[in-house]
């Protein structure tokens, strides 16, 4: 049955102040944030200390996932000047560690995977002692084009499976869970460090939870963020279940003792929360 009100662990303040100049600096520059476009929690506590994720190849996602506020249709063409106008936003808020995501571009011959190597590269040009980050769609299982992103040498790719395989067909029907693990598998087959993440509160059981981190063991995955699913909005799936921040912490040993070397769970984490820190943790475990 699903669930309406909020417990009190999930009431997180705005700052609106924070958020309208962040906002004004991404206008400037023609960009988007994923931590607008998907209603993110956190926009606020990010803005304040001048850290977002860039959403490149527009705003407009080709898929419909259910659980997803970014807006979806017919897409704009890219904008070659984006990749630039990126690592100038990242070099004047003086980011050591910079996040890279997209909308998903199924009507591009290579997903946008081009597109995502020349911000890489722009990033490491403009700022050579950074590290990038990119969390990137699964480009239809093209293993070409992945090879393109991984070539442009990003620090960690980070690829989302969002749920478990059996809640694919009601929230993500255009996405496929073993091709996204086999996404996980070429990253960490390349030498890159893996990262994925995946949403609770969607009505999966304790021991799908559990199944779905030893999936993740099984292709090599390094990093995982756990994060509750909030919904976005009356017109997409409702939740299920709020789970309580001992779950989540539960989850995290759990996860840790199967053998994934970082991990981020809790009821406000989301893909690109802390990253920073969590780059700083995987060169300490190095």
């Amino acid at each position: 049955m699903a669930v309406t009100r909020k417990p009190e662990w999930l009431r997180k303040k705005i700052d609106p102040i924070a958020e309208a100049k962040m906002t004004a600096l991404l206008r400037s520059l023609e960009l988007h944030t994923v931590c607008e476009g998907a209603n993110c929690p956190n926009r606020s506590e990010c803005f304040i200390s001048r850290t977002a994720t860039f959403m490149i190849l527009g705003d407009t996602c080709t898929r419909g996932c259910r659980y997803c506020a970014v807006t979806k249709g017919s897409p704009q063409p890219l904008d070659p000047d984006e990749p630039r106008h990126i690592a100038e936003a990242a070099s004047t808020l003086g980011l050591k560690h910079i996040v890279v995501t997209s909308v998903t571009r199924d009507d591009l011959p290579d997903g946008g995977a081009a597109h995502f190597a020349r911000t890489v590269e722009a990033l490491h040009n403009r700022l050579p002692d950074s590290t990038v980050e990119v969390l990137i769609p699964d480009f239809l299982g093209d293993a070409a084009a992945l090879q393109r992103v991984i070539d442009s040498r990003p620090d960690i790719i980070n690829h989302n499976v969002e749920t478990i395989p059996s809640l694919y067909s009601a929230i993500r029907p255009q996405a496929d869970y073993a091709r996204s693990l086999t996404v996980l598998r070429r990253v960490k087959q390349a030498g890159v460090l893996s990262k994925t993440g995946f949403m609770v509160g969607l009505g999966e059981t304790h021991a799908q939870v559990l199944a779905l981190m030893d999936d993740l063991v099984a292709v090599g995955c390094d990093m995982l963020t756990i994060g509750q699913y909030l919904q976005p909005s009356k017109h997409h799936v409702p939740v299920e279940e709020f789970i309580t921040p001992q779950q989540f912490e539960e989850y995290k040993a759990a996860a840790l003792e199967k053998g994934i070397r970082s991990v981020a769970s809790g009821p406000f984490v989301r893909s690109s929360y802390h990253a920073a820190e969590a780059m700083k943790e995987m060169v300490n475990h190095v």
